[in-house]
């Protein structure tokens, strides 16, 4: 039997995380996941690929979804009212036009100064229904694709000990950005193979593996570059057969409601591994 092990958002993309003992999961993920983004003079997503020091930024979010707190290292925190009025504007995220609401000039000038280059952040307009594809799609905010990623404590725990048998470090959770942890598999990988998965009342289906980029060689403590591990070693033994290294997997909400740490994370139907 698998629990959920650690629930974690990300309101902005590409910055620190908040763990949650409980939230309810929505179509998009969970609360607030990836609602606000980044982006350069351009309007271009900026994320921990070229600027790693977004790791460092610590945001937190009112239960409203209205008032936001953003706190950096030597920094006074920013505090914004989250604007969900103003004109649309558009960005774009990995090449793709996609719709924001700029949050105006004050944390715009502190994100520049702290960032150390011209930046801007942008939140999601509530009515933005973004679908993501996969073996079953879904909606989702600013994440990469689908609204939820699952990582097994079994899978990581197989990865260092590879690293460790190398004489690298273990590499820290963090360094994967899951949304949803689940303990108590003995064998890694499981969560390749789930299809239908459900918590409480809550029901995840399986969109697709999620492929890792550069993120996880970054130090998510200190926003530096520390690869290549552990990229070099997934490399040895996680080539998926499309392409890339597969870490974890990538999930649509299937039916919203209440996840908590401790939930028993019930399979409902498995398939084969796509790696």
């Amino acid at each position: 039997m698998a629990v959920i092990s650690a629930l974690i958002s990300y309101p902005i993309k590409g910055c620190a995380g908040v763990h949650l003992e409980r939230a309810t999961v929505e179509p998009t993920g969970l609360p607030q996941d990836r609602a606000f983004m980044v982006v350069d003079d351009r309007g271009v997503a900026r994320t921990q690929r070229r600027d790693p020091l977004l790791a460092t930024l610590r945001p937190a979010v009112s239960e409203d979804g209205r008032n936001l707190v953003v706190g950096a290292p030597g920094a006074a925190d920013v505090q914004v009212e989250v604007d969900l009025d103003a004109a649309r504007r558009d960005v774009e995220m990995f090449g793709v036009a996609h719709p924001g609401i700029d949050q105006g000039e004050e944390v715009a000038a502190w994100l520049s100064e702290v960032l150390g280059a011209p930046s801007r952040l942008v939140r999601v307009p509530p009515e933005r229904r973004r679908v993501a594809d996969g073996w079953v799609s879904g909606l989702s905010h600013y994440a990469d694709s689908s609204a939820v990623h699952l990582l097994s404590q079994a899978s990581l725990g197989g990865l260092n000990a590879r690293l460790t048998g190398r004489g690298e470090p273990p590499a820290p959770v963090e360094r994967f950005r899951p949304n949803v942890v689940v303990d108590g598999w003995a064998e890694p990988h499981l969560e390749d193979r789930v299809r239908w998965l459900t918590a409480d009342r809550a029901t995840l289906a399986y969109a697709k593996l999620a492929i890792r980029c550069a993120v996880p060689m970054v130090d998510q403590r200190t926003g530096a570059k520390d690869g290549p591990e552990p990229l070099r070693t997934l490399a040895t033994y996680r080539r998926a057969a499309r392409g890339g290294l597969a870490f974890g997997i990538k999930l649509s909400v299937v039916e919203p409601g209440e996840l908590a740490v401790g939930d028993e994370a019930r399979v409902d139907s498995w398939g084969d591994s796509e790696l």
